[in-house]
């Protein structure tokens, strides 16, 4: 006997928000967790502490998809722009998350004291931004909206 997501549910899972969503954290907290050690303090905290750190960032990667996702939208006039991707909501999806990862990270590490790289971590000159981050939004981006526009495209086929 199968049994299968309530219908309730199903409706959810077509929204391209809970896509970009789902997607953006999965692939968010691995690399948050790998990335850990290039942030001070992360390498010598007691676990749990550092679950919860890497979970809540993982969070704020979601949410930065969701906010990039929905300019990407206003660009496109439409939710459903990454079913048919064309390079002008892609770039404004990339290019707005780009931009809040770097704003997010200056205030970071800047007046709000939020954290703090360690020797560890390459800089990136002019932006003096950490690589790890800036990384993190080039590549797993692509890979959110490939990943929900695939499982969009295989709800859409079921009844």
């Amino acid at each position: 006997m199968t049994r299968s997501l309530p219908r309730n549910w199903i409706s959810l899972l077509r929204c391209p928000e809970a896509q970009i969503a789902i997607f953006s954290f999965l692939l968010n907290y691995p690399w948050e967790m790998l990335q850990a050690p290039l942030f001070k303090g992360m390498g010598e905290g007691a676990h749990w502490e550092q679950v919860k750190v890497c979970t809540l960032a993982a969070l704020a990667d979601a949410l930065i998809s969701l906010l990039s996702f929905w300019m990407a939208a206003a660009v496109a006039k439409g939710r459903l722009w990454l079913l048919k991707p064309k390079p002008t909501p892609w770039f404004a999806y990339m290019g707005s998350g780009l931009g809040i990862t770097i704003i997010g990270e200056r205030l970071a590490i800047g007046p709000l004291e939020r954290w703090q790289y360690s020797a560890s971590m390459p800089i990136v000159p002019g932006l003096e931004v950490g690589i790890s981050p800036l990384l993190q939004w080039l590549i797993l981006p692509p890979l959110v909206l490939w990943f929900a526009r695939n499982q969009l495209l295989g709800l859409a086929s079921r009844p």
